[in-house]
Formats: C-alpha cells, structure tokens, sequence
C-alpha cells in the first residue's frame, strides 16, 4: 500500500471512530464481494448479514423462508443486524430487503453510513443466474421479472441511503475505490458541518 493510500485509510479510521460501513443494495449488485476488499483495506472485521443469519439460526436462508416465511426471517435479520451494529466498527453487507425495514433503517442512522451499491437489471441478472439455488426470491417466478420489480419497490427506499455509488462489470478495487472516495468525502463535509456549527 502506497504511503497515500495508509494515510486515506489512517483518516477515514479516524473519522469513522465506532460508525460502520452499511453496504445495502439488490442481490447480485456485489455488497460482499466489494465489503470484503474495503475491509481488508481499512483493517476492519468484514460480516455479512446472511452469513451470520444462517449461524444464529442454525438453517439456511432458504430453509427459513421455507419453515417460518419472510415476516420470520425479517424478524432475525433484524436483530443481527443491531447486533452487528453494536459490535462496530466494521463493514457489513446486508441482505437485499433488510434495508426495507423501518427499523433497520433506523438503527444503521445511529451507528452506521449506508452505502448503496447500484447496479443496473442486465448486471443484477447475470450474476445472480450463476448462483440460483442460493436467492430464495427468484424460485417463485421468472428472474428478470422479479428482479425488475425489486427494484421497482426498493429503489426509493435504497434512495434513502447516505451514499449512491455505481457498481459495474468493472474490477471489485475500482468499486472499492470509488467507494472509499464517497465515503472520504461524506465524512469531511460531515465534518466540515459540525465545524460550522
């Protein structure tokens, strides 16, 4: 790592103190892929929320969804998810609907900065198609039409996130980078604000 680059994850560090790095966003849009090489790069734990939901439970996601329906599974992912939160600072990628929830929401404002990972249908479709049996969603119906409604519905919520950044067929350190660049800047107009005031 570049003496540069230390310093941006040594400042970044800083600023971020106990607040974790919440990457939300549709399944396939690349949440662990790129959560894994941000922490790896700051030096923070990585978890995703699915993971650590299938230990806590003990059963797969697609055995919940299957044993106690959705309104369960939302319930776990829930309380994981504060959990995770409580536990930071780290960088967790959540499961594509956690960010619905009202009260999740509400927990990762107190201790987290959101970060939408956006990606368009045709990339959505191509990544999720090579891991079918692991996106409980999709069984219903036909993928694409699916995924286009999720985003329908989740888009204006997934709005509500502090960032946007794009992710693309492009390389997981571009994204990681241009991640870290919004969040670099997020933190310092954070900052600049609380001086201000």
């Amino acid at each position: 790592m570049t003496t540069r680059k230390r310093k941006q994850s040594s400042d970044l560090l800083e600023k971020l103190g106990k607040t974790s790095i919440v990457l939300i966003g549709m399944m396939g849009c690349g949440k662990s892929a790129i959560g894994k090489v941000i922490a790896a790069r700051l030096g923070l734990k990585f978890h995703d929320s699915d993971a650590e939901i299938v230990e806590a439970a003990g059963m797969s996601i697609a055995d919940i969804f299957e044993k106690f329906g959705e309104a369960e599974f939302r319930r776990v992912e829930n309380r994981v998810i504060e959990r995770l939160l409580k536990e930071g600072p780290a960088v967790i990628a959540l499961g594509g609907g956690a960010f619905m929830s009202k009260k999740t929401r509400r927990t990762i404002s107190r201790r987290g900065i959101s970060i939408w990972l956006k990606a368009d249908l045709e990339l959505l479709l191509s990544r999720v198609s090579r891991r079918p049996g692991k996106r409980p969603l999709l069984a219903t119906g036909d993928p694409r039409q699916i995924i286009q409604d999720l985003l329908e519905i989740r888009g204006p919520i997934y709005d509500q996130a502090n960032l946007h950044v794009s992710s693309t067929s492009g390389s997981k350190i571009q994204t990681r980078d241009a991640v870290l660049e919004a969040l670099a800047q997020y933190l310092a107009s954070q900052s600049n604000s609380q001086e201000a005031g």
